[in-house]
């Protein structure tokens, strides 16, 4: 009996070059779009280096001083950095949204990934946690009870960016899911009202609604009652944002099969329970892309609220770049802004894809 040598597998090397060749090599098409990428970065990237870092200018260094150099001045961001990230709160507290936004950040990986902090079997001691944070938040950011009191009109940067949109989100995905399953009913009424909302606000910008909540909502509540800027802007994103989330969940309550009611009914389930039990868990599965882009959407669009005297993260980086003592400089307070929210979009991105993978969203 012949004997034959077990035939070695072939090493990193040899696998790295065939997927290479595969990939990036492949045909025509895939050659010329391949060679094309590599001369776009071999004409960028060294451009680039020499700006940010090789000719970049570091504290100690003025505005003159940079504008005569030819890199980036990140001296500008080691004395802005602060009230871009913060805003107008003041100096001495800083420390308060800081840690607010690790807190905020720490439930957030927690919601993301249960079972790392072994609570993927128990939800309500995560819905806890997530009412807990919530409160410590607000009463750093507020104050009061041992802590000196900071007005909500000068609260700013990143930590009002995150209220506005997580807060937005969050509320408006809820009442997304009324006004979808309204617009579905058998009532008419019910229908109909559902259908006005969403077609009048999304026929309507966000910056009208913004103009609507600060200018005509204090003419109509009744004299005395006074709300808060940051609260009336909140309500303006929630209104917004679900009825666009109102469509797209809507759609994912077409593609589920008549036979899933039917089946639901076959049990003896109630229209509430067939809803939360068998149709909106399925739904939701299928419109996870449209909502994460919704998602993305509202956290960029929080920069309108710059329009009435609010200052976001890009409110704050506007503020910086206007400080007499670094006249013309702007370059690296957008770009130090635009890396945050690429930062950011690409984690929801990435979850959202993560998410996708791990519910079989989009197989057969």
């Amino acid at each position: 009996m012949t004997i034959l040598a077990p035939v070695s597998p072939l090493g990193w090397p040899a696998r790295a070059g065939r997927w290479v060749w595969r990939n990036l090599f492949g045909g025509v098409a895939n050659t010329a779009v391949t060679l094309l990428i590599l001369w776009l970065l071999v004409e960028s990237v060294p451009g680039m280096v020499r700006w940010l870092v090789v000719d970049a200018l570091w504290a100690p260094a003025t505005a003159e001083q940079c504008l005569q150099g030819a890199g980036a001045c990140w001296a500008f961001l080691q004395a802005k950095y602060r009230l871009i990230l913060f805003g107008p709160y003041p100096y001495e507290e800083q420390w308060r949204p800081a840690l607010a936004m690790l807190l905020f950040f720490a439930m957030v990986a927690a919601t993301c990934f249960p079972h790392a902090f072994r609570l993927a079997a128990r939800p309500r001691r995560l819905l806890g946690g997530w009412f807990a944070t919530v409160a410590l938040i607000a009463w750093l950011l507020r104050g009061g009870a041992s802590l000196e009191p900071v007005e909500v009109r000068l609260w700013g940067g990143l930590p009002l960016t995150l209220i506005l949109s997580v807060v937005g989100a969050f509320c408006a995905f809820w009442l997304a899911i009324l006004l979808a399953l309204g617009r579905r009913s058998a009532m008419p009424v019910v229908r109909w009202l559902s259908v006005a909302y969403i077609e009048l606000i999304r026929g309507v910008p966000l910056i009208g609604l913004l103009f609507m909540a600060i200018v005509l909502f204090p003419l109509i509540v009744p004299p005395g009652v006074d709300v808060d800027k940051l609260a009336r802007a909140q309500i303006a994103f929630i209104l917004f944002f679900a009825a666009y989330m109102a469509e797209a969940i809507r759609g994912g309550l077409q593609a589920i099969p008549a036979g899933q009611y039917e089946a639901a009914a076959a049990l003896g389930l109630g229209y509430w329970r067939t809803m939360r039990l068998v149709v909106l868990p399925q739904a939701l599965r299928v419109v996870i892309p449209a909502l994460v882009n919704i998602f993305i959407g509202a956290f960029k669009d929080t920069s309108l609220v710059l329009i009435i005297a609010m200052f976001d993260l890009l409110g704050s980086a506007n503020a910086a770049k206007s400080d007499s003592t670094w006249w013309g400089l702007y370059v690296e307070a957008y770009l130090f802004v635009a890396s945050i929210y690429l930062v950011f979009c690409a984690l929801m991105s990435a979850y959202s894809q993560r998410l996708e993978r791990r519910l079989g969203a989009g197989r057969g």
